[in-house]
């Protein structure tokens, strides 16, 4: 598992067939949608019934996600997720075959009926399409496998844009038939990859599907709600469509009078920022060495804010040149700055949506998460609606050039990260300990996949240096709770992170027996929670960098609750940064080694009932064995 990396999933049944099935849905909406326009342009329809239906169309395709994303996330619990993938294909053949009809007829208003159709479908498919990744993939593979998802919908909109927009200009006089047959073939072939999906079981087989969407809909909100870190990664998401809609609005004007260039230009920089989306969607697995990482949330969010401002700066009035092609523009002053800042900004949007869909899928209980779901398409197609308001408000009204509404959002976004991390310092706690751990060590992990995926379990391993929480906090996919000196647990700065990561202070029975027996409590509730539990039984920082004689207290915990033990250790973490290198100083000095190769290894389960201090120290040993 330490060799794997996100692209195997590709070769891979459990995955492949749903990555190309949404893959094929998200290229024929958008094929479909864009060839509605160039029906519109093809028929010479006047330029206001153009704008009438360019207003409509975005708004019908999104009544759905307001009317029945509550009831589709019900129907995604109680279903066979292979088989509401396979359903929601084939009602995409018959929508399409109904489009397809009003192609030829040339009758608008049915093209719209079936706009709205597919807007139903996707709202029916929206979430199996993330509840169904936590149950084919291993949580370590979550982060790697929403970052193809990411990376596949980013290129599959672009692409579908680019080829809905040329049907009728490539066409010719048999555009609507073209039209009508391509997204037909395209349904089909999504239909065919669906049904290679292997078996994947109902969430909730039994939940009673409550067919009266409003009641609903506040009943999957506050479901959504009931975690503040999981209510928190929605927030982030919807606000990821909120940044988008924005950007999708504002370039289709911003390429012309602001870049001096043609619609080829526009098709260029919104190339642009999806290419850097997907980008960063897939250097997330990466990043966070294959963990559930909320550490890169606020990278992502502020890396989003420093590029707007500078986009913001790069071009903050109207282009001096018109109708120029992409060569033409990048042969202009200050071109590849603003070339950089698109692409940066969709990178650093990648970084931050790919690890809120892992967390709401790795936090949330799997017989909720179709729902919560359901919760996150209502509160982003609100979003959506908000977006495309407000700046239609701006522009129209307020009077806003494109690049003040860019200003606008840079501003709004930094505020919009604040706000969330503050509320939830876990996210800005991880981003702190993935920075310092990143920038110290360099990380290999062995075993991990022993941590258990749920459930209560006692995480015991050796105690080297100052950073073992935070590294092995870096490692591990779940949240743990720390049990640790503490001395330790108030070094200042580090305590916020410790104290925000929820760690157990502990002291011995001579210096506060009140605290030991409060840590012991501590610890007790939350293995009685279900939550992962680690403790370091040696009691102190090793001075010599053997491992020293396991104390009593882990049997202790053991009495109590005898979960299950998983025995890990830290390796070559002996000379690196914060361990005691010389025991005649008993402090921490300068390290010899930066960026040191530290190894984390972990083994199978050991039975809580039967483990002794004694047996968990020999285990420990040996999985450390001579790197110290």
């Amino acid at each position: 598992m330490s060799s794997h990396n996100q692209f195997q999933l590709l070769r891979q049944r459990r995955f492949l067939p749903f990555f190309v099935t949404q893959c094929f849905g998200a290229f024929n909406d958008n094929v479909f949608r864009q060839a509605i326009i160039g029906l519109l342009f093809w028929m010479q329809a006047p330029p206001a019934q153009r704008t009438l239906y360019a207003s409509l169309a975005p708004a019908i395709f999104i009544l759905p996600y307001f009317l029945f994303s509550a009831t589709a996330g019900q129907i995604a619990e109680k279903l066979d997720k292979d088989r509401l993938i396979r359903i929601t294909t084939t009602m995409e053949i018959f929508i399409m075959s109904l489009a397809a009809l009003a192609f030829v007829l040339k009758a608008l208003p049915l093209l719209l009926v079936a706009l709205f159709a597919t807007g139903v479908q996707s709202t029916l498919f929206g979430p199996v399409k993330y509840s169904i990744l936590p149950a084919v993939l291993h949580p370590r593979e979550l982060t790697g496998g929403n970052g193809l998802v990411e990376m596949g919908t980013s290129v599959s909109i672009l692409l579908g844009m680019l080829a809905g927009g040329m049907i009728f200009e490539v066409s010719g006089a048999h555009g609507p038939w073209v039209a009508g047959a391509t997204v037909i073939a395209l349904a089909v072939c999504g239909n065919l990859a669906s049904r290679m999906i292997p078996h994947v079981g109902a969430a909730l087989p039994e939940l009673r599907i409550n067919w009266n969407p409003l009641p609903e809909s506040l009943d999957v909100l506050r479901l959504a709600r009931k975690q503040l870190a999981v209510r928190n990664a929605v927030l982030g998401v919807s606000w990821f469509w909120f940044v988008g809609t924005v950007f999708a609005t504002q370039l289709p004007d911003y390429a012309p009078l602001n870049l001096g260039g043609s619609n080829l230009l526009y098709v260029f920089v919104l190339a642009l920022f999806s290419i850097g989306t997907g980008v960063g969607s897939m250097l997330c697995e990466k990043l966070s060495a294959r963990t559930v990482e909320i550490g890169l949330v606020p990278l992502g969010a502020f890396g989003m804010s420093a590029f707007l401002f500078d986009l913001y700066f790069a071009r903050s009035g109207t282009a001096t040149a018109h109708g120029l092609d992409v060569a033409g523009f990048m042969a202009q002053p200050g071109s590849w700055r603003i070339v950089v800042d698109l692409v940066g900004i969709g990178l650093f949007a990648g970084f931050f949506v790919v690890p809120l869909f892992a967390l709401i899928q790795s936090r949330t209980p799997k017989t909720e998460l179709s729902r919560v779901i359901g919760a996150l398409n209502i509160q982003n197609s609100g979003f959506v609606v908000a977006a495309s308001l407000i700046c239609l408000a701006l522009r129209t009204w307020a009077g806003w050039s494109i690049p003040q509404i860019f200003l606008a959002l840079a501003i709004a976004n930094t505020l919009v990260a604040i706000w969330i991390f503050t509320i939830v310092p876990e996210f800005l706690m991880r981003f702190l300990s993935w920075l310092l751990v990143r920038t110290l060590y360099r990380l290999r992990l062995r075993g991990i996949d022993h941590v258990p995926d749920e459930g209560a379990a006692l995480i015991v391993c050796n105690h080297v240096s100052y950073m073992d929480a935070l590294i092995l906090s870096a490692s591990i996919p779940r949240p743990v709770r720390f049990v640790m000196y503490y001395r330790i647990f108030n070094i200042p700065v580090m305590s916020w992170i410790f104290r925000t990561a929820k760690a157990i202070p502990i002291a011995g029975a001579k210096e506060d027996p009140v605290l030991m027996q409060r840590a012991f409590d501590e610890v007790d509730a939350a293995l009685a929670d279900g939550q992962l539990v680690c403790v370091f039984p040696e009691g102190a920082l090793t001075k010599n960098g053997d491992i020293a004689p396991f104390k009593s207290g882990v049997e202790k915990i053991l009495e109590r609750r005898p979960v299950p033990v998983i025995p890990m250790a830290l390796k070559n973490m002996w000379g690196s940064m914060w361990s005691r290198r010389d025991s005649r100083l008993g402090r921490m000095r300068v390290p010899r080694r930066l960026r040191a190769h530290v190894e984390v290894v972990a083994d199978a389960p050991v039975d809580g009932a039967g483990a002794t201090a004694e047996s968990l120290e020999t285990a420990v040993h040996d999985l450390r064995g001579d790197a110290a």
